[in-house]
């Protein structure tokens, strides 16, 4: 069996990868349960000088790592440039702060929570960061002492591969992290393996439901990162051209498929046609093209797949009453798909296809009365990633912090995942954090310790 590369904005094929048997499979399992004995006791100076190597080697390989995500999934060039850039901040983040993460916590004189690593945590990622994805869930898992195998999406098999090749670089011991080249449909035969201590998956929902039914089976950890229809709310109370400008950008970050872009926009009445002729307008003027050249801001989606599935959610909107203020540009021959606009009809909220996530460059406009109304058309929604909030008004920002039914939330700018910022979301966009100081103990065991007399 192989899994196939395939360039979205030609449409030609790249490379075919052969997959990991399952013999394979039971070797780098057994190898990650072995390495864990070693990587548990490696000290914390050790761990720190290993991200930093980490962190040298993703800056040396920038170009080559950035040029092989624009061919096997098609963002722009700039933008992948910039995510291997992140991968390495937060190698450098972790190697600074890998102390605080894994050092043991104490509560009272000999009373103290030992900071203790589960062992090989299993990571199900998606393809639209191909680095960023695999990089925040390895560098978290591996600050405490757990190894990791990875089941990346497979249309970016050349991308986790040269992920496994920076850890092996880097001087980990062998077998702290391994790439599996496998299908889909083998994920639930690794999740029951005794091997595996927890989960992590960043995907859609049916993945995360799946895994979640799987793992409770086996009663292990998992932290799932889905789906996101983020709200982006603007009041009269805002910087309305700014947050147009910068709303354009959140809706087109990685050619509109991202988890964490704004994809609902909901502006209050008063300052909604000084938004909607910004946004419109810097939507409009978007570069749509060839993603490895430098001047491109929006590539091909990823595959004639996800091309055919937004056209048809473009379809049902105007069928279901939404009106079309802005025009896509579309090529299907090379999977381009430009912004749109479509303004919600206020009986149609949350209801039918406006209830789902779109994953690609299509934004959905509500307009409001007030702020009330403002934050029950944001909380109407399966979803409760990220959020979106602009004004100057403290009382308002307040309110939204308190109201608005999301993991994160972003004020007076546009959601973003970092590494000092715990990362996840609430109802169906997930559970469970990653990031920060915080994230990496999803996957310890919280060892209370009590000596002598009580």
């Amino acid at each position: 069996m192989s899994l196939e590369s395939v360039n979205p904005y030609t449409k030609q094929m790249i490379r075919k990868y052969s997959a990991t048997s399952d013999d394979e499979v039971n070797e780098k399992l057994s190898l990650a349960q072995t390495t864990f004995k070693q990587t548990r006791v490696l000290s914390v100076e050790s761990r720190r000088e290993l991200f930093t190597k980490i962190a040298s080697l993703l800056k040396e390989r920038r170009q080559e790592l950035a040029l092989l995500a624009v061919l096997e999934m098609g963002k722009p060039i700039t933008a992948a440039l910039a995510e291997v850039e992140k991968c390495e901040l937060a190698a450098r983040y972790f190697a600074e702060n890998i102390h605080a993460i894994s050092g043991d916590k104490q509560l009272a004189p000999n009373k103290f929570v030992k900071v203790l690593p589960l062992g090989c945590i299993l990571a199900v990622m998606p393809w639209n960061f191909p680095y960023w994805q695999a990089f925040r869930a390895a560098l978290a898992a591996l600050s405490t002492g757990n190894t990791m195998v990875l089941k990346h999406a497979s249309n970016v098999s050349g991308c986790a591969i040269e992920i496994e090749r920076i850890f092996s670089d880097a001087g980990w011991p062998k077998g702290t992290f391994q790439t599996l080249l496998i299908p889909s449909e083998k994920v639930k035969d690794l999740i029951h393996d005794v091997r595996i201590a927890a989960i992590t998956l960043t995907g859609s929902e049916a993945a995360g439901r799946s895994v979640a039914k799987h793992a409770g089976q086996s009663l292990k950890k998992t932290v799932l990162e889905l789906g996101g229809s983020d709200p982006f709310i603007v009041t009269a109370q805002a910087d309305v051209i700014e947050a147009a400008k910068i709303a354009a950008k959140s809706r087109t970050v990685n050619n509109g498929q991202s988890c964490i872009a704004a994809k609902r926009f909901i502006v209050e009445k008063a300052v909604a046609d000084t938004f909607l002729e910004q946004f419109v307008s810097s939507l409009s003027k978007m570069k749509l093209g060839d993603p490895t050249l430098a001047e491109t801001e929006i590539g091909p989606l990823v595959s004639e797949t996800a091309y055919k599935d937004l056209l048809r959610q473009l379809s049902r909107a105007k069928e279901e009453g939404g009106e079309v203020l802005l025009q896509p540009k579309l090529d299907p021959a090379l999977n381009l798909f430009g912004p749109a606009v479509i303004k919600v009809p206020k009986s149609k909220v949350n209801k039918g296809v406006f209830s789902e996530e779109f994953f690609g460059p299509i934004a959905l406009y509500f307009e409001v009365e007030n702020l009330d109304e403002a934050f029950q058309v944001a909380n109407n929604s399966s979803f409760g990633l990220g959020s979106n909030f602009w004004s100057k008004s403290q009382s308002e920002i307040d309110r939204a912090i308190n109201e608005i039914e999301a993991g994160m939330s972003f004020i007076n700018s546009m959601v973003a995942s970092e590494p000092l910022i715990p990362f996840g979301g609430i109802k169906n966009s997930g559970y469970g954090r990653e990031l920060g100081t915080l994230g990496p103990h999803e996957f310890v065991n919280m060892k209370s310790v009590s000596i002598g007399s009580t």
